[in-house]
């Protein structure tokens, strides 16, 4: 019998027109272009601009070009899943609002929150729903508005962060292609070193808190550093040995856009050169659940049928994984 799984049968992005550029950074804090590109590899960062405008706004741009190119009626999409750590609002569901927004009226979603390693979760999630039969269109978007939890006057953690958001459709397969496995991991100990100290139930907003900055990203770097690039590299890594697949079947690896160093570390602990690395963090930073389907969409017309691609992720909380799919169509 031949095994249902599920394929990627389209993507799309969408980045807010602003640029905060590293020059720009200069003036608001005390920090300097070389120092910035010499530890991140981050030139500059899209910034969502606008009263009002949320991570769904963005999330809107992304689903309507997706919708638009393959085809897809929004009242066939069955499941919405929104991998994001800045939903709207804590309640309803970014995914709910988003499905509204779209016109999504037959799909049932909810939003899942694992950081940076969201879309990785969210997709491994949706694929899932798809192999189990239960359903034939699932809609899994990652994207944030991290601007919205940065402190601008915080040198460490303001030029890392930017607002994107991607999203693909997935959808049955019998020929081979789509996800084949994924390893994901997470511990709960790594959450004191990169977190927002308040706006949880532990510590609702007051004034204290805001008056204390603790509504904003903290992050303690080197002990963060030292984790993602041990833990990310071996999951990608354990991946490939599982599924006796060597660097010279591996076509591209799509990693979190956090850190050049990060990446570069997984790239050389997979045994993968650099030509095969889709990097695009000078461009955009960090952009959260955003960065792995932001880099599908910008590579997507280099991407053939049969491709095997491994999708690595490190993030807070600690989570951290890796996904190896088979492309399923030529662009």
């Amino acid at each position: 019998m031949t095994k249902l799984r599920a394929a990627i049968t389209g993507v799309h992005g969408y980045v807010p027109e602003y640029i905060l550029t590293n020059q720009e950074l200069e003036k608001m804090v005390d920090t300097t272009d070389e120092w910035i590109m010499t530890r991140t590899g981050i030139s500059e960062r899209h910034i969502l601009k606008g009263e009002g405008l949320g991570v769904s706004d963005m999330a809107v741009e992304a689903v309507k070009g997706l919708l638009k190119k393959t085809n897809t009626n929004p009242e066939d999409i069955e499941v919405v899943i929104f991998c994001t750590v800045t939903p709207d609002m804590v309640f309803p569901a970014s995914a709910n609002i988003l499905s509204d927004k779209i016109g999504m009226k037959n799909a049932w979603g909810f939003d899942l929150g694992a950081a940076c390693s969201g879309f990785l979760y969210g997709l491994t999630t949706g694929a899932r729903l798809i192999e189990s039969g239960a359903h034939k269109k699932v809609l899994v978007v990652g994207g944030d508005k991290m601007s919205s939890i940065v402190d601008y006057t915080d040198r460490a953690t303001c030029v890392i962060f930017g607002d994107g958001c991607g999203a693909v459709l997935l959808e049955p397969s019998t020929d081979e292609c789509g996800v084949m496995d994924a390893v994901l991991r997470s511990d709960g100990a790594g959450r004191e070193f990169l977190h927002q100290k308040a706006g949880g139930s532990v510590k609702p907003a007051s004034h204290a808190t805001i008056d204390a900055g603790e509504h904003y990203v903290y992050q303690e770097g080197k002990s963060v550093f030292k984790f993602a690039v041990t833990n990310m590299s071996e999951a990608a890594a354990d991946l490939m040995e599982r599924n006796n697949l060597q660097a010279d079947d591996i076509t591209w690896l799509v990693p979190h856009q956090a850190n050049k160093r990060i990446i570069d570390a997984t790239a050389t602990r997979m045994g993968i050169g650099s030509e095969k690395v889709m990097i695009n963090i000078h461009k955009y930073g960090n952009t959260t659940s955003g960065t792995i389907p932001l880099c599908l969409w910008e590579w997507e017309k280099q991407l053939k049928k049969g491709d095997n691609l491994i999708l690595a992720a490190f993030g807070g909380g600690f989570t951290w994984g890796a996904v190896w799919i088979k492309w399923a169509y030529n662009s």
